[in-house]
Parts: C-alpha cells; sequence; structure tokens
C-alpha cells in the first residue's frame, strides 16, 4: 500500500527566486531541475528526506497552501526568521499535542515569496 508522502509541490512565479528563498532561509537544497512536457521548469529541493518541488506558474501559487517544518530549536529559528525578514503570517503561540513527543511544542507561520504559508513546529 501507500509508505508516506514523495514530496509537496507548490507553484511559484519566480522559480529562482523561490529557490534561493528556501535555501537560504530554510536549509533546502536543490538537487535536480528539468524542464516537463510545454516547457514548465520544475526544481526539487531536499531537506533531510523532505522533497520540495518547485513549478514555475506565471500567475502565481494556490491561495491558502501550506506546509509544516519541525524544528529543534524553535524560539531561536523563529528568531533568527525574523531577523532575516522572512515575513511572519501567524505570532508563536502554543499548540495541540497530536503524540506525547509534542508536548510543550509552540507553532509559527511565515509567508513564502507567492503567499504560499510555511509553518513551523518544535
Amino acid at each position: 500500500m501507500f509508505k508516506r508522502i514523495d514530496h509537496v509541490a507548490i507553484h511559484v512565479s519566480d522559480l529562482n527566486r523561490s529557490v534561493a528563498f528556501y535555501e537560504k532561509h530554510f536549509g533546502f537544497k536543490k538537487y535536480f531541475q528539468h524542464a516537463a512536457t510545454g516547457g514548465l521548469q520544475i526544481a526539487y529541493l531536499k531537506l533531510g528526506d523532505t522533497v520540495l518541488e518547485l513549478t514555475h506558474k506565471s500567475d502565481g501559487a494556490v491561495a491558502g497552501f501550506h506546509f509544516c517544518l519541525e524544528t529543534d530549536n524553535f524560539a531561536e529559528t523563529v528568531e533568527d526568521l525574523q531577523k532575516q525578514g522572512v515575513r511572519l503570517v501567524r505570532p508563536p503561540h502554543d499548540t495541540a499535542a497530536r503524540e506525547p513527543r509534542e508536548t510543550g511544542w509552540r507553532r509559527v507561520v511565515f509567508g513564502g515569496p507567492d503567499g504560499e504559508q510555511i509553518e513551523l513546529r518544535g
């Protein structure tokens, strides 16, 4: 049957800008890029076992989309992103533990270049 989500895709208006954003602010690394049928440019970025697919779409991203990254140092990560000028969408706040290891975790939401939301938990 199914094993895991292979990747998450985001439509972006400027592929190079978005690759640079995710590499600079979130530690992703581009490992593959190609042109799909019709010339659509697609870049794949990795963060550990997480794969983020960025697809160039001239009219931008899908509204209301978000993905979540887990961080091992929540307060430091939030502070660093704010110092770097990454747009804060929702300030840090407590969040419910879905499993025991998440007890005491907090949550925050930042904005990406095309309006996508990047949630952090930890």
